[in-house]
């Protein structure tokens, strides 16, 4: 039974990060002290220097929001691929890093294995750039993408009839994820990589060609069977939606199997694999995932569809602004 198909291999706002220096108010002018503005009768006689007028106030434009961050363009060659992928992935895995540099870093990451996975014949010389507790991170993200575009073999020439909006914080998904897999045993890395796969963690709002609904994407007959009650487009009952349909699929013993009755690929069951397993082998690798945009290929490429997308129908690629 097939229950659910995959809309795209899938970034979204969540907090602001602001830096802004002090700057001077309308009680104080030049930013120093009230002592700046007192006044005598007559000024007192003095041998001290001239009072110098102050420098003008500076200050720090403010960060912008997650939400405004737009994917770069991939690195063109194979040395700048390689820069790219270890820039993003060193501060994925720093937990020094702001959410803001995470969020930034994490679409370079997304951009940067789409490329190598359009270009197979750039791999060996990448990995042999990268620092070597990279290179298998970066082999293996390249083959979940190749595996995700195996799936397409007809490419739209519009983009999609959905609505994107921003996701969940991570922190809840995370309790959710938990959650399920506490309640279920199916391991939460699973849950994370299919809400990924299926509406790039929640932010993909619309019904696939098959009718697949919700955050993770379940057919409205089977619903009825696996959702409990619940609502399909809910995150929370739906990621327990999940792992209730996968478990009843024998998922704790064998999870290939289990992933292979959600979506009926090959294809399928090896991409989720290798993000699961390698958020199980770096724990971080989440929430590098979790910021990855909504990325739509198309016969003219990858169309980028920012928070605030919203066609009841789909259109040609040519009417999105900027694209």
């Amino acid at each position: 039974m097939r229950m659910s198909r995959s809309l795209v291999a899938p970034l979204a706002a969540l907090l602001l990060a602001a830096a802004c220096a002090a700057t001077a108010t309308d009680d104080n002018p030049d930013g120093s002290g009230p002592e700046a503005t007192a006044t005598t009768a007559s000024p007192p006689t003095s041998t001290a220097p001239p009072r110098q007028p102050p420098l003008p106030s500076t200050s720090v434009p403010p960060a912008p929001p997650i939400g405004a961050l737009r994917p770069p363009a991939p690195g063109r060659d194979p040395a700048g691929l390689a820069a790219q992928i270890e820039t993003a992935e060193t501060t994925i895995r720093d937990p020094a890093a702001t959410e803001l540099a995470v969020a930034a870093a994490a679409l370079a990451q997304q951009v940067a294995y789409r490329q190598l996975g359009a270009h197979p014949e750039w791999e060996a010389a990448v990995l042999d750039s990268l620092p070597a507790g990279l290179r298998e991170t970066a082999r293996l993200n390249a083959a979940a993408r190749r595996e995700f575009r195996a799936m397409h073999v007809e490419l739209s020439s519009t983009l999609p009839a959905w609505r994107i909006v921003p996701p969940a914080p991570a922190e809840e998904l995370l309790a959710d994820y938990r959650e399920a897999e506490a309640t279920f045993g199916i391991p939460w890395q699973y849950l994370a990589a299919i809400h990924l796969v299926e509406t790039g963690t929640g932010r993909i709002r619309g019904t696939s060609t098959a009718g697949a609904q919700g955050p993770m994407q379940f057919l409205p007959e089977t619903w009825a069977r696996y959702g409990d009650g619940g609502d399909i487009d809910d995150t929370h009952d739906a990621v327990m939606g999940a792992a209730r349909y996968l478990a009843a699929n024998d998922g704790e013993r064998d999870i290939s199997a289990a992933l292979y009755r959600y979506n009926r690929s090959p294809h399928y069951v090896l991409g989720v694999r290798i993000y699961a397993d390698l958020m199980i082998e770096h724990p971080r690798a989440f929430l590098g995932y979790y910021h990855w945009g909504v990325i739509y290929l198309t016969d003219q490429g990858d169309v980028y569809l920012p928070v605030g997308y919203d066609q009841p129908t789909p259109i040609p690629v040519g009417e999105l602004p900027g694209v």
